[in-house]
């Protein structure tokens, strides 16, 4: 990349009050007329939230395309949105809602309202030593942006738009790879012609409760997630706080899901992190032995999503959501084995896979760190 020159004259500095006029137009209809509620988030910006807070809509505020919008007791975490030429609705009459005026680019002053300095400044403005902090629209109107002709806005918005496009893409490629890397080592186990279909209890044994639940100790829980996502670190509870006489202590390489959610996919070989945790008798939690099938063989078929529902038809219960895959079902269930070499090819490759993630969670800090780099210089003039 070549080098950007500094900014020869400093942008002046133009208070947010001269660029932004204030809309609080009432629906005045019962049901809002018909038009959705819309919301806003830190992360998705302007969203159809799916909550109605009240039937009666008549005092919601109409929030048309390319308004700004913010809850006053949220926007100092960022949570402010500029709704889509396309987005038209109506939002909570709490929210302040403003509209740009003509020298202002409405995306210009969003990539500054959402920068470390305008984020920085909102804090500050809304921050008037009430129990709990507030930016009302008067408030709002008191921060300084650094201005330049509206050309220059435009073209600074463009420069940071095709930054932005280029870091997603980025982001894209990594996910990609890892989900390629992950479909590689499904084929893996699941082609093997030499695979033979093998019950799970010749497999792995079930594991008995091995917690004595103490009042007065703290115990580092975990979960697993649905859909194939593993098992997870999760809160730590004191055995004053739930009623499970007894736990089961996870041990690195074990296989544990909870008998509620198999059917989505919840199944997991416990990673060193979790080693220690415990887990409560809803976890049926088993030892495996690695001498017929290596733990990376059963973590990769069962985050599998057609296994699932071959899985499930094992459980009891006529409620979907309210089946159980009890331990002798899940023992009964016959998973085709690979072949010795296949599941050592799958180890090896699994180590890369691995070796893959963790390169991507190093250098991940500095992808998200890119683009507040880059608004940061944008309102420096440096872009």
């Amino acid at each position: 990349m070549s080098s950007i020159p500094s900014m020869k004259k400093p942008w002046p500095a133009v208070r947010l009050g001269n660029l932004v006029q204030e809309e609080r137009e009432p629906v005045a209809a019962f049901d809002g007329n018909g038009l959705p509620v819309l919301g806003v988030t830190n992360a998705e910006g302007v969203t159809q939230t799916g909550v109605e807070a009240s039937d009666d809509k008549s005092k919601y505020l109409r929030l048309r395309p390319g308004r700004f919008v913010y809850n006053p007791y949220r926007i100092n975490v960022g949570s402010i949105g500029l709704s889509s030429p396309t987005q038209n609705g109506i939002c909570s009459p709490a929210y302040v809602v403003f509209a740009p005026k003509e020298n202002t680019d409405a995306l210009f002053l969003l990539f500054f309202l959402k920068s470390a300095r305008g984020n920085q400044l909102i804090n500050f403005h809304g921050n008037r030593g009430t129990v709990r902090s507030a930016l009302r629209f008067d408030d709002l109107c008191q921060i300084e942006i650094p201005l330049p002709p509206l050309s220059e806005q435009r073209r600074v918005v463009a420069r940071i738009e095709e930054l932005a496009a280029q870091i997603h893409e980025a982001r894209t490629l990594r996910q990609q790879a890892i989900e390629v890397a992950e479909a590689l080592c499904r084929s893996i186990v699941v082609s093997d012609n030499e695979a033979t279909p093998t019950p799970m209890r010749d497999l792995v044994a079930l594991k008995p409760p091995d917690v004595s639940v103490l009042p007065s100790e703290t115990y580092q829980f975990a979960g697993v997630y649905c859909f194939g996502r593993g098992v997870f670190r999760s809160q730590a509870k004191r055995g004053m706080d739930f009623a499970y006489p007894r736990l089961t202590r996870l041990r690195t390489n074990n296989f544990v899901y909870p008998k509620l959610m198999a059917w989505e996919g919840a199944f997991g070989v416990v990673p060193p992190e979790c080693d220690g945790c415990v887990v409560s008798t809803e976890f049926p939690v088993f030892e495996i032995n690695e001498d017929k099938v290596l733990p990376e063989v059963l973590d990769t078929y069962f985050r599998t999503p057609a296994v699932w529902p071959e899985v499930a038809s094992e459980s009891t219960g006529t409620n979907v959501r309210r089946r159980r895959l009890n331990p002798e079902g899940f023992l009964a269930y016959k998973m085709p084995l690979p072949s010795r070499k296949t599941q050592r090819l799958l180890r090896e490759v699994r180590s890369q896979v691995i070796a893959l993630k963790r390169l991507q969670a190093e250098t991940a800090a500095e992808l998200d760190a890119l683009l507040p780099s880059i608004l940061d210089r944008a309102f420096r003039g440096e872009l």
